[in-house]
């Protein structure tokens, strides 16, 4: 692809620090850094100089960099200026740049020529925005791999078997008198089976990529005075949370994130569970069962010293084996007399808030759990994001119609456009589509110097 306009932008925050970044993309870089310089620099290589603007202004001394495209990020040629980090010398240098005719950048301009150059696909494309987001090593791990092409590879290898699929079965329409063996429908169900099957597999990896990307949010719920808030600052290490003898002092939620070993945790404090609140409390209530709907993993904090609390449907319909601890707190002053037998198959752990016991192990639990949902294909770990699982549903469904289609022997014309829809659909996590809108979209979320 050509682009007309050269494009530049801060490619760091715009405040002080020791260095900013500010970088130019497009047709006409050579003949810009040749104006401002008197020949244009040698590519890959830094070069130190003053940078004067129209007027013949001393605005900095920096270090030039040029890229000759197609060996540039964005496949064009590219100038990148450092200059000391003051935001008004930053600010100054891309006015004079944009008084030579270069335009503003748009957020995610650089990545999305990049995308469109052919320098990466569009999974590739999101990837660079989770790397600059990543907030854990999971995060972090997640974003190189996908980076370095972990998804788009898998998602080729799908087309590809696809193809020969399609390929087969649309001979055999174009061509149905030709000498021709018989159409072998298990072969081709069988086909269709494989890319079903990896297709699951990729889908399977979407609530992880939710919860490696948003973070693992973790619910602590109780009753009132069960020692939720004071576990919450034995785990974060701090009193984040004001702790009180007198029922109900937590009336609204309080989100924490906090990093446990690989993984940002988001801990939501919630209000106390209890049949007889009233008023405001009532409403801190509500809101516990509101966030519960979204919870990762549930902490359902008991007080070793008082017998079980019966808990709404919402949140005891939504607890599991995969998603629930069972923590028994006050364990310093009793040992609980009972579980109900609801929760009776939940990993238990005993805790005391007062003296820190249990609370090593609890993080460990909380870790193992997040883990447990970890899917790592072949040798990669591969965490999709909501666009890619819609699509990949989207052939999911595509697969079991063309299945069905050819078990009942149906024309196989159906078939063909039902694999055809798969094909389109995968096309889409890559990149291979015409939908500009799709595409504003996707990098409006990218900073500008991206």
């Amino acid at each position: 692809m050509i682009n007309s306009d050269t494009i530049v932008g801060l490619a760091t925050p715009s405040f002080e620090s020791a260095i900013a970044l500010i970088r130019a993309s497009g047709p006409e870089i050579s003949a810009l850094a040749t104006d401002i310089l008197g020949s244009c620099p040698l590519p890959r290589q830094a070069q130190h100089d003053n940078y004067k603007d129209l007027q013949g202004q001393l605005l900095d001394d920096v270090l030039f960099c040029f890229f000759k495209g197609p060996h540039s990020y964005t496949g064009e040629d590219i100038l990148e200026i450092s200059c000391h980090g003051n935001p008004f010398i930053a600010q100054k240098i891309i006015d004079d740049l944009l008084s030579r005719g270069c335009q503003m950048a748009e957020p995610g301009e650089f990545t999305r020529r990049a995308f469109l150059n052919g320098k990466m696909d569009l999974s590739q494309a999101e990837a660079v925005m989770d790397l600059i987001r990543a907030r854990s090593d999971r995060a972090l791990e997640a974003a190189n791999r996908q980076l370095r092409g972990a998804l788009g590879k898998r998602i080729t290898l799908l087309v590809d078997k696809l193809l020969q699929v399609v390929a087969g079965i649309e001979a055999y329409i174009d061509f149905p008198d030709e000498d021709l063996p018989p159409e072998d429908q298990k072969q081709h169900i069988d086909s269709i089976s494989s890319v079903a099957e990896e297709t699951d597999k990729l889908l399977a990896t979407s609530h992880y990529g939710n919860i490696v990307r948003d973070g693992v949010r973790t619910i602590l719920i109780g009753e009132p005075n069960a020692g939720k808030s004071s576990l919450l600052n034995q785990i974060v290490g701090y009193n984040r949370a004001i702790v009180s003898p007198e029922p109900g002092t937590t009336r609204d939620f309080l989100e924490e994130r906090f990093m446990l070993g690989p993984h940002c945790i988001r801990f939501l404090d919630t209000a106390g569970l209890r049949s007889e609140a009233q008023s405001i409390e009532k409403l801190g209530i509500e809101k516990t069962v509101e966030q519960s709907a979204d919870a990762d993993i549930f902490l359902l904090i008991l007080d070793s010293t008082q017998p079980p609390p019966p808990l709404p449907d919402p949140i005891k319909n939504r607890m599991t084996l995969q998603n629930t601890i069972l923590v028994c707190n006050k364990n310093d002053l009793a040992e609980l007399k009972e579980i109900p037998r609801e929760f009776s198959q939940f990993t238990l752990l005993k805790t005391s808030a007062l003296d820190g016991s249990g609370i090593t192990e609890l993080q460990e639990a909380i870790i193992s759990l997040v883990e447990s949902g970890r899917t790592v294909i072949g040798e990669d770990l591969i965490a999709i994001s909501a666009r890619h699982a819609h699509a990949l549903s989207e052939v999911s469904q595509c697969l079991l119609n063309a299945q069905k289609k050819l078990a009942s022997q149906e024309p196989l014309e159906l078939v063909a456009s039902d694999l055809r829809s798969s094909l389109d659909n995968l096309g889409q996590i890559t990149g291979r589509i015409d939908n500009e809108q799709m595409l504003d979209k996707l990098f409006a979320s990218f900073c500008i110097g991206k």
